[in-house]
């Protein structure tokens, strides 16, 4: 199976449940910038219910430009404050401090294009998901690409109706839709395991 997908930050696990069977993931910087979506946010849980966390654009949600040429806003220290945010919801997770050293690392480096810290975050969930698809980036715009699985149109991805631990459950339920690193944090090795028997039918 091939994907073409937009840009994302840390997907979300209905994201994943659609990639990772796939042989080779493209990656589309061609498609003009969508607002209000998770091409630049992602979504964790945090002792006040779901928390969104955005990476500031150097003209704010207002872009008129390819993927590839939307720039992050780096005079906001964005980067502390989201890496400060993960570990005060998370380093009670069972798999945090597992995860912790590598994950930090992203926040520690500087990204000019949102393209770049999207990547990084795909390919380094993609690591410790073990799955061997080929990630590629697209040359051109195209309305439509044949023979491919194309997810730049959904606003968000269906991720069934099983559900894991998560840390403030007792709080609020399970709270759905959430990034790839709330269950990561929860399922630690085995999440790819939870993904393949939860994917919706």
């Amino acid at each position: 199976m091939q994907v073409v997908s937009p840009f994302l930050v840390f997907p979300s696990v209905g994201w994943w449940m659609q990639v990772m069977d796939a042989h080779s993931l493209m990656l589309d910087g061609h498609e003009h910038y969508v607002k209000m979506t998770d091409r630049n946010r992602y979504r964790i849980a945090g002792a006040n219910n779901t928390i969104l966390l955005t990476v500031p654009l150097t003209h704010g949600r207002e872009q008129r430009v390819a993927m590839n040429n939307v720039r992050i806003a780096n005079d906001y220290r964005w980067q502390i404050q989201h890496w400060r945010t993960i570990v005060s919801a998370y380093n009670r997770s069972p798999f945090f401090s597992y995860y912790e050293p590598e994950l930090a690392r992203l926040y520690e480096q500087e990204y000019t294009h949102l393209t770049q810290f999207c990547r990084a975050t795909i390919e380094w969930t993609r690591k410790q998901l073990k799955l061997p698809f080929v990630i590629e980036e697209t040359t051109i715009w195209q309305p439509e690409y044949p023979g491919h699985a194309d997810l730049r149109h959904a606003r968000t991805y269906d991720a069934g109706t099983h559900t894991y631990y998560q840390v403030f459950a007792e709080r609020f339920g399970f709270i759905p839709g959430l990034s790839i690193l709330d269950l990561l944090f929860s399922e630690g090795p085995h999440a790819a395991t939870w993904l393949r028997a939860a994917r919706p039918q």
